[in-house]
């Protein structure tokens, strides 16, 4: 005989009951994020790995406060311009295993992008403080603060006696401001049991589209980056005993970098925008729909102007068209003051944003193919190598699954309104991994807004943001319980 398993559903006043709750704790999930805020855990500087691991040990007892067992799973070392060191542990959590419930996986990381207070901090970048709503420090909003908010959300429904209708699984790493070095190979590894019963996957560790409005997130854009290496003699030379008699590799590389794009951003590479996925009315209609002002968008970043002269337009670009974005040029003078060296080597950077359907081994193609065509032109006696350097595939999943319907919903309650469905133009090559891994739609729900700055000076979560979406977490995880 078949039994039919009934989900339990929460009550109407759960919801009241966890809210209350969750505004008479804010006070102590501040200083709980002020914790975690504290610890420098700068993936990209090796001196401060025990920092990154401290912070995932702290993670780790954070999440056995609310009941989950865990494991630190070792993914290996890493080769740095120290040695070699140990990347940090991946927490693994588990909240729940009962087979009658579905299970959703929450992922987020612990470490941070550098900061230094004479980066241009108004602020110690590794002090939470708070000033008018807005809680200024490295990691507030990318990534601690979501983070820590599904274990204040958890904590709250568990204080008030409301059980929780899905098992919850993490997984929380340390990497991935440096690349998420050695997670996949680690998921890969455990597809087939911490995997294996997973039904949904929840991602926290992106922004609204604007200030006020809430959002769901269904795509990211992949990467395609690309070094160019021009070397003109053996040593650096001075432009005043050897300028005009050589052919300088920095004049060769700025001429070549000079023709990826145009004056409006078009990128000007055979063979990209061929592979471009066509836009359909429907999906077109998304984008006049959402609340977002691209002049605000310009001020709010002090742009000069803008690529495009329409809200759609502007949205497009920044997320379902590819863009190409100078990076820097390796082996250049850089510093303040003047110095007349002509450099024997130059590395120029740059990368691509790709979009269903690029592919990166197409797209690497037509990228190498262009620039050795383009460097035959230029008649230049200089060595020129071009490197395609390494590769994240676009994301994209059905913003109308049931899944989206339990966020939605959540955010309704919390906020009143119906999300944006936004994409993001960004990179985040592990959710794509989670979504090929476990089979099952991956959703990004946002908690900060658009100009909390992160990677940046002066990153901030405001409070409100804060408190809401952890409202937002408890009603996404009750709401599951119908879905």
């Amino acid at each position: 005989s078949i039994i039919a398993v009934i989900m339990p559903v929460a009550p109407e006043t759960a919801y009241e009951e966890v809210y209350k709750k969750i505004d008479e704790r804010a006070e102590s999930f501040v200083a709980r994020l002020a914790e975690a805020v504290a610890i420098p855990s700068v993936s990209a500087e090796a001196k401060r790995r025990h920092e990154v691991i401290r912070m995932c040990k702290w993670a780790e007892k954070e999440l056995h406060k609310i009941g989950a067992t865990t494991e630190l799973v070792e993914p290996g070392m890493q080769h740095t311009d120290i040695g070699e060191i140990p990347l940090p542990p991946i927490v693994f959590g588990v909240l729940g295993t009962d087979k009658s419930k579905k299970t959703v996986l929450v992922y987020g990381h612990l470490d941070v992008q550098p900061a230094e207070k004479s980066d241009g901090w108004n602020t110690d970048p590794f002090v939470l403080t708070e000033i008018d709503g807005k809680m200024f420090g490295r990691g507030s909003t990318d990534d601690k603060g979501p983070v820590i908010a599904w274990i204040n959300a958890i904590e709250c429904m568990q204080a008030v006696g409301v059980e929780l209708p899905v098992n919850i699984k993490f997984v929380l790493e340390g990497m991935e401001e440096s690349g998420s070095e050695g997670l996949e190979e680690t998921l890969n590894k455990r597809q087939g049991d911490f995997l294996s019963d997973v039904d949904f996957v929840c991602i926290s560790d992106n922004y609204w589209l604007g200030k006020n409005k809430p959002c769901l997130t269904y795509g990211l854009r992949g990467i395609c980056y690309y070094t160019v290496e021009v070397a003109c003699a053996k040593q650096d030379l001075h432009s005043g005993s050897f300028g005009g008699s050589v052919h300088e590799a920095m004049n060769d590389l700025v001429w070549v970098m000079s023709q990826l794009t145009d004056v409006k951003g078009n990128i000007l590479i055979p063979g990209i925008k061929e592979q471009v996925a066509a836009v359909s009315p429907d999906e077109k209609a998304i984008y006049s729909a959402m609340d977002f002002d691209h002049k605000d968008y310009a001020n709010d970043i002090g742009a000069h102007g803008l690529t495009r002269e329409s809200k759609e337009e502007v949205l497009m670009n920044r997320w379902r068209f590819p863009s190409l974005s100078l990076h820097g040029i390796e082996g250049a003078f850089s510093q303040g003051g003047a110095k007349t060296v002509i450099p024997a080597k130059v590395i120029g950077k740059f990368s691509i944003r790709s979009v269903p359907d690029m592919t990166p081994e197409a797209t690497d193609a037509a990228v190498i193919k262009f620039l050795n065509e383009l460097w035959a032109t230029r008649g230049s006696p200089n060595k020129f190598n071009p490197v395609a350097y390494h590769s994240g595939k676009p994301w994209v999943t059905d913003m109308k699954d049931p899944h989206f319907q339990a966020g939605s919903k959540a955010i309704k309650r919390v906020f009143g309104v119906e999300p944006d469905y936004t994409r993001e133009g960004g990179s985040i090559p592990i959710t794509l991994v989670f979504q090929e891994l476990t089979g099952k739609n991956v959703m990004m729900l946002p908690i900060g807004q658009s100009d909390d700055m992160a990677h940046s000076q002066n990153e901030k979560l405001s409070r409100h943001n804060y408190i809401q979406g952890i409202k937002v977490m408890a009603s996404y995880l009750l709401e599951l319980g119908s879905h």
